[in-house]
């Protein structure tokens, strides 16, 4: 089995890249695999110290078969980066792992990903790859299959990528256009429609939003990890678009491998999308909002007496 090669995309935060590097390093087929590195420039003078630690940092990676560093000369943003170096890489090679800075991986992360993205090559009905998944109170299966498309440790073929829109306007109008903005919520427990008009006002740059939304409204499938091989670190107010406290707790597996099922039907799981579904409704629930609020004053109370 060839390996896909596999983007990482770094900006400032040395810290959290070293201990996503270790994790992938630590993967079985790391030494097989590719690796490509993109360091984008410092949007502000305060960010200087750190991008400048970062390319310190990967100008000596070593433990993949190849190691390509691309240093960006200006601020491109992780949307603009994310979209333009997919698309070079999967009209290159076909397939593609994608990561960033903030997420380790499971020894078997690279596993699950290249075993899933070789199974499913010529399958049109599956469109992503991903091995994250939010602890959930129900249990899921070992692998399912979902209408969603998770960022967080994901995989794609130039044919899926090939369909998507970056105008989110588009998909916007479709969803409304198609009534299916409620089913894009998951039965209307999270706002993703709301979260893709802030992309189209500005007030938010997600690719990961527009890639949802392409995935759904073309009624495309992910093959996803039951047991989460991948756990973000950034959700400690470190990173630049999700700055929140974390709430989307998340149980590393660090057990054995995950055994894709060939004959596993290729439709989506209901009850795994419930239960998804439940652990969202939670999070942006007002009384889950409330309880992160005072556990941030409390802190910044805590700090002044420090």
């Amino acid at each position: 089995m060839e390996t896909a090669p596999i983007l990482l995309f770094a900006y400032n935060r040395p810290d959290h890249l070293q201990r996503t590097l270790d994790a992938l390093r630590a993967n079985e087929l790391a030494s097989q695999s590719d690796l490509y590195v993109y360091s984008d420039a410092p949007a502000t003078a305060a960010h200087e110290a750190g991008v400048a630690e970062v390319r310190r940092l990967i100008s000596r990676i070593e433990g993949f078969r190849s190691v390509t560093v691309s240093e960006q000369p200006v601020n491109r943003g992780l949307a603009r980066s994310i979209i333009d170096e997919v698309t070079e890489m999967v009209n290159r090679c076909g397939r593609v792992i994608v990561l960033e800075d903030d997420l380790i991986t499971s020894p078997w992360f690279l596993t699950f990903m290249n075993e899933g993205l070789e199974l499913y090559a010529d399958d049109e009905r599956v469109m992503n790859v991903q091995g994250h998944v939010l602890k959930t109170k129900i249990p899921v299966p070992e692998t399912f299959f979902i209408r969603f498309a998770n960022s967080w440790g994901w995989g794609t073929w130039k044919r899926a990528w090939d369909l998507f829109e970056p105008d989110g306007r588009k998909l916007l109008a479709r969803l409304e256009t198609e009534n299916r903005s409620y089913a894009f919520d998951f039965n209307g427990l999270y706002p993703f429609t709301r979260m893709l008009r802030r992309q189209i006002a500005g007030l938010n740059h997600s690719w990961a939003i527009r890639w949802n939304a392409t995935l759904f409204l073309n009624g495309g499938l992910a093959l996803n990890a039951g047991r989460s091989l991948v756990k973000n670190i950034g959700t400690d107010g470190s990173g630049t678009n999700f700055t929140s406290e974390a709430g989307y707790y998340t149980e590393l597996d660090l057990t054995s491998p995950l055994v894709i099922d060939p004959s596993l039907p290729v439709e989506e799981d209901l009850i795994a999308r419930k239960a998804i579904g439940k652990v969202y409704a939670y999070e942006y629930s007002k009384i889950t909002k409330g309880k992160r609020l005072l556990k941030k004053i409390w802190r910044r109370t805590l700090n002044k007496f420090r």
